[in-house]
This record gives structure tokens, sequence and C-alpha cells, in this order.
């Protein structure tokens, strides 16, 4: 069985080529296609018992699409971009790419470091891989959050991130058993080339 994260469909700041972190933005018209494709995918090649979601409406409105009561927790909330957020790519500062690449601890003026998601995020993993070890549980939730699932599979560090691509409404899946994680799926889209 497994852990099945699915990062929510397209948002308009998405599309726009901006920094989304805490900002509530909810899904565009393509999005709400895309997280409907996400869900057909998941429920028609898993036995999904549990959906828990981000508590922001992106994600909770991909996750009402899986069929099942969705759980709310707050530890998949996507990374605080803090003063950036909302900011277009191409506006944030090279220094500030270069000094979150260097450390992971680093945190953006009034916001969260990819450590502190890290960690808020294997503490959830190790509690939902028990219930993964009998049943699939669906997870939906953002970029770097899902992220750091990967790295808690992988046992590797945070700063893993930045070698990582997850595009919008993508699918990975973490195996739970006996044995540990791991990594079986990472960024699978190909439900959406009908979208």
């Amino acid at each position: 069985m497994a852990l099945v994260l699915v990062r929510h469909g397209q948002t308009e700041p998405n599309r726009a080529g901006q920094l989304l972190g805490r900002l509530d933005a909810p899904l565009t018209e393509l999005g709400l296609r895309q997280a409907k494709a996400a869900a057909g995918f998941v429920t028609s090649g898993y036995d999904v018992a549990r959906v828990v979601s981000s508590p922001l409406s992106r994600a909770q409105q991909t996750a009402e699409l899986f069929g099942l009561s969705v759980e709310v927790d707050e530890r998949w909330v996507e990374v605080d971009y803090g003063d950036y957020d909302g900011l277009p790519f191409k506006e944030v500062p090279d220094e500030l790419w270069r000094e979150w690449r260097a450390d992971p601890s680093w945190v953006p003026p009034s916001g969260e470091s990819l450590t502190s998601v890290g960690r808020r995020v294997r503490t959830a993993c190790e509690e939902l891989a028990a219930d993964a070890i009998e049943s699939d549980v669906v997870v939906v939730s953002h970029v770097s959050p899902i992220k750091a699932a990967v790295a808690w599979a992988l046992e590797v560090g945070d700063e893993v991130s930045w070698r990582m691509h997850l595009d919008v409404a993508a699918i990975c899946e973490i195996g739970c058993g006996t044995r540990g994680p791991s990594l079986r799926l990472f960024n699978q889209t190909a439900h959406l080339a009908a979208v």
C-alpha cells in the first residue's frame, strides 16, 4: 500500500509564474480539470481509504474530488515565502535563490525555511505511514511539502528539493511497508494528456 501524494491543480498565480506559498488562490478552470484528471487516475488505480489535505483552498478543492471525507492537516500547507509570496519568479532577487539553495535552514523575511517544512512533513509522514501499510492514503498538498515527503522516503536532507521538479496536478507514490518507505513514482502527469 502507499502514500499517494497529489499536487493541486493550476491556480492563477501558478499560471502567471508567481511564487505561491500561503496566499489562498483557488483553482482555475484548467486547474479544476487537472484536479479531476488526477483524482480519476488515483481512484481507478488505488484503494483509497483516507484523503488528507493542506488547509489551503486549492488543495481542498482538489481533495474533494476523491469522493471521501477530507481530513485537513496544517502540516501539509505550502512553505511560507514571507515577503516574497505572490512575487513573479523573475522579480525574486538572485541573491535570495543563492542563499536558499546554499542553506535549507535559511528563512526568507517573514517566511519559513525548507528545514522547517521538512520537520513538519516528516512527522506527518511517520504518522500516516502506519495506515498506509494497510490501505492507500492520499495526501493533497503543494510543491515543497511533497518534495519533503520524497526526501523523507529517500532518507536524504531537505536540500534535495532543489534537484526535483513537480508539475501541477502531478502524482507521486511512496510505498509503505514493514521495511520502511520507498519511492515508487515521481511527477506522474500522463493523466493530464487529455486535459
